[in-house]
């Protein structure tokens, strides 16, 4: 399998381009991880991504893109961090979960990869505030 993180870190730089998901051209946060699902999966997409808005339905509190992971890769919450492991973030208690990163360092000084808006693909450090906003994890499945 290809490594997760390896693949994300070749996304850096891509600028942020909602609900794009083309290295180099323009991603989101989901754009970032389906290209990285891609990398395993031989290009082949989870499935349709329809078009969404940036808030992800949270006036309607539904919790799409939670639902999505679900579906498609294996949950971890229970399992020690790992490099590659799909984070997902609430960005405000009671809001729907809305962003995505990859965790690219575990241990004492956490950092993850994600698309954020105005910064493009950078790789971050997960500090407390971000580490606070994590609702799940996840891992890619073998493709």
């Amino acid at each position: 399998m290809i490594d997760p993180v390896l693949e994300a870190r070749g996304w850096i730089g891509t600028p942020y381009v909602h609900q794009a998901s083309v290295k180099g051209a323009g991603c989101d946060c989901l754009g970032l991880i389906r290209g990285i699902w891609r990398a395993c999966h031989d290009g082949a997409e989870p499935e349709v991504v329809p078009r969404y808005t940036a808030d992800w339905d949270e006036a309607q509190g539904e919790e799409v893109l939670k639902r999505a992971a679900d579906r498609h890769l294996h949950r971890c919450d229970d399992d020690e961090w790992q490099p590659g492991q799909v984070l997902l973030f609430r960005m405000r208690r009671g809001a729907v979960a809305k962003h995505l990163g990859l965790l690219s360092v575990a241990g004492s000084a956490p950092k993850f990869i994600h698309a954020y808006s105005g910064h493009g693909v950078v790789e971050s450090p997960l500090s407390g505030p971000w580490c606070r906003r994590v609702v799940a994890r996840f891992a890619f499945q073998e493709g």
